[in-house]
């Protein structure tokens, strides 16, 4: 009575451990799935920041705004200075 029991048992034991090993072994590949995934978005993002500093750097935009919308700078005898705002005088 005894042996079947254990021999049960023992069978019972080898499954659970094919089991948690299989687990174990999906997860740890969907980790490392996971982990390729975090780093193509870390090198997506340094090109998207390269980009976007690309776009918005100030010889471009004025280049911009002197072609495209046909602005200038000042004269600086055009220029007046307003007084009494920001600092409390």
């Amino acid at each position: 009575m005894l042996v079947p029991l254990l021999l049960i048992l023992v069978i019972v034991s080898a499954l659970a451990l094919i089991q948690s090993s299989h687990r174990s072994r999906k997860l740890f590949s969907e980790l490392q799935d996971l982990r390729r995934e975090a780093m193509q978005l870390d090198e997506e993002w340094g090109r998207l920041l390269l980009e976007q500093s690309t776009w918005a750097s100030p010889d471009r935009v004025q280049s911009l705004a002197e072609d495209k919308l046909e602005m200038k700078a000042p004269d600086m005898r055009e220029v007046k200075m307003v007084r009494g705002y920001g600092k409390a005088a």
